[in-house]
C-alpha cells in the first residue's frame, strides 16, 4: 500500500501557474468580488512588478478585456455548464471567463489557454475544482466563437442579441436605442465600448503645449488644442511626472474648453464636483493665464488632495457640493462635473458596465438636480452654469437639462456651438454638446451651458 501511496505523490506535481495569470486573477477576483476598480488596481500592480513590457502588455489585455467581455464569457460557459452558471462557485467563474477570453479574444494557442488556465486554477482554487475549469474549458474549445455565435445572431429580439453579442447588460443597450433609435447606430456604440482607449494625455497652459507632449512621440488629438494620444506609459514622460501635463480623455478635455471658452468673463470661477480633478486641472490653469480666481470643491478628503495637486495655488474646498452655500460666496462661472452612471467611459472602465443597475438612476438624477440646484443658487447675476455628465443617457442629460430649466425661470440656456472647435462635426443635440464614442473617438461626454438672466 505505502509503495502506491508514493508512487501517487511521486507522479503529482505541484502547480506552476505564470506570475502574470496570477495577478490577472487576484486583480480581477478584487474587481468583481470585492469592488475594486481596475484602472486603480492594475497601474498599482504593474509600478510594483518587475514584470517585462511585454507581460504588462498581456496582464492589461487580458484583464481588461476579461471584465469587458465576461457577459459574453458567461453566455457560452452557461451552455457547457452542467449545473446553473449562477450557482458555480466564483472562484470557478472568474477563472473560467479568464479561459474564454484567451481562447477566442487573444493571440494565445487553444493547447496553452487551456492548461495554463487549468495550472492557475489548481494553485488558486485547488485539485477537485480545477478539473472542472479543465472539462469546461475543453468543452468551450470543441468550437469556434462563430459556431458559439450563431444561435445569439438568429436571435429575434435585437436586445437581447445586442447584449450577448457585445457583451453589455440589456437595460444598456434599450437606453441607447431610447436615444439612438436605430440599432445600427447602437451596435456601433457597444462595439466602440469594446475597443480599449489609448491613453490621452493633455498639457495644462502656462505649464506645457500640445506641441512639447507631439516632441515627446505623442500625436495631437484631433479636436482639443490641448490633448495628444501616446501608445506609451505616461508615468514615462518628464512632462507627466514634473505635474507639468495630466493623463485626461479629449472629450473630458472638451468640456474644459467650451466652458472655459463661453465664461471668458468671468472673474470667479467653481468647480462644484472637482475630484479626481481632470477638469479641474485644466479649467485652473486656463484661469491662471486669463487672471481669473478659481476654487475647486469636493466632497471626498482624499480625491480633494488628488485635486490640490493640479490646481496649483488656488484653494480647494472639501465638503457637499449641496452645501456650498456655506462658503458664502457667488460666482461668475460655475461648472458641476456631477456624479453619474459614468456609461460614456466604458472603454475606459470595463466592470462599471456590470455594476450599475437601472436602479441607481434614481437616487443618481435626484443628487444631480440637488447639485445643479446648489450651483445656481451660489451663481451671479447674468453668470453662467456648466452642467456635465459623462453619461449619455437620457435621464441624466436633456432630462435634467429639461428640469433645470422648469425649477429655473431665471435660466436661459445658452448654445455651446460657439465655444466648440470648428472641426468638431456631429457634436451638438439640443444646443448642448453629446459626444459619442463611435463618432469622436472620445468619451460620451454632455455639457450644457445656462446663463442667470441679470
Amino acid at each position: 500500500m505505502n509503495s502506491l501511496v508514493k508512487a501517487r505523490r511521486d507522479s503529482f506535481k505541484s502547480p506552476k501557474p505564470d506570475a502574470p495569470r496570477v495577478l490577472v486573477y487576484d486583480i480581477l477576483s478584487e474587481v468583481n468580488r470585492r469592488g475594486g476598480y481596475s484602472n486603480l488596481l492594475l497601474p498599482q500592480a504593474l509600478n510594483a512588478s518587475n514584470f517585462e513590457q511585454r507581460d504588462k502588455g498581456f496582464i492589461t489585455e487580458l484583464l481588461y478585456g476579461t471584465l469587458r467581455m465576461q457577459g459574453r464569457h458567461d453566455y457560452i460557459l452557461s451552455q457547457v455548464s452542467d449545473r446553473p452558471w449562477s450557482e458555480v462557485d466564483e472562484g470557478i467563474v472568474d477563472i473560467c471567463r479568464l479561459g474564454v477570453h484567451q481562447l477566442f479574444e487573444m493571440r494565445v494557442a487553444t493547447h496553452a489557454a487551456v492548461s495554463a488556465t487549468v495550472e492557475l486554477a489548481r494553485k488558486v482554487i485547488g485539485e477537485s475544482k480545477a478539473s472542472f475549469v479543465n472539462a469546461i474549458l475543453r468543452k468551450v474549445s470543441a468550437k469556434t466563437l462563430e459556431e458559439w455565435l450563431e444561435p445569439v445572431l438568429a436571435m429575434k429580439d435585437p436586445v437581447s442579441r445586442l447584449s450577448i453579442q457585445y457583451s453589455h447588460p440589456e437595460w444598456i443597450v434599450s437606453a441607447y436605442f431610447d436615444l439612438l433609435k436605430d440599432y445600427a447606430r447602437v451596435e456601433e456604440e457597444l462595439g466602440a465600448n469594446n475597443i480599449p482607449a489609448t491613453p490621452t494625455l493633455v498639457s495644462w497652459p502656462g505649464s506645457s503645449t500640445q506641441e512639447e507632449l507631439v516632441s515627446e512621440g505623442a500625436i495631437a488629438t484631433r479636436f482639443s488644442p490641448y490633448g495628444a494620444k501616446f501608445e506609451g506609459a505616461p508615468g514615462s514622460l518628464d512632462l507627466i511626472r514634473h505635474r507639468k501635463a495630466g493623463v485626461q480623455d479629449e472629450g473630458s478635455q472638451l468640456v474644459a474648453l467650451a466652458f472655459s471658452q463661453a465664461t471668458k468673463s468671468a472673474k470667479t470661477v467653481l468647480d462644484l464636483c472637482a475630484g479626481p480633478g481632470g477638469k479641474a486641472a485644466l479649467i485652473s490653469h486656463i484661469c491662471d493665464v486669463e487672471g481669473r480666481d478659481f476654487v475647486a470643491n469636493e466632497v471626498s478628503e482624499a480625491r480633494a488632495k488628488l485635486v490640490k495637486n493640479v490646481v496649483g495655488k488656488f484653494p480647494v474646498w472639501v465638503g457637499d457640493g449641496r452645501e456650498i452655500s456655506s462658503h458664502g460666496q457667488k460666482f461668475d462661472a460655475i461648472i458641476a462635473d456631477v456624479p453619474c452612471t459614468g456609461l460614456g467611459a466604458l472603454r475606459r472602465r470595463p466592470e462599471v458596465r456590470w455594476r450599475r443597475t437601472v436602479q441607481d438612476l434614481r437616487a443618481l438624477t435626484e443628487l444631480q438636480l440637488e447639485l445643479a440646484n446648489s450651483a445656481i443658487a451660489n451663481l451671479s447675476d447674468a453668470g453662467i452654469f456648466g452642467y456635465a455628465t459623462c453619461s449619455p443617457h437620457f435621464a441624466e442629460t436633456f432630462g435634467q437639462v429639461k428640469m433645470i430649466l422648469k425649477a429655473h425661470p431665471e435660466l436661459e440656456q445658452i448654445d455651446v456651438a460657439p465655444f466648440l472647435p470648428a472641426n468638431l462635426q456631429g457634436a451638438v443635440r439640443d444646443r448642448a454638446m453629446a459626444l459619442w464614442t463611435s463618432v469622436h473617438e472620445t468619451d460620451s461626454m454632455f455639457l450644457a451651458l445656462f446663463k442667470k438672466k441679470a
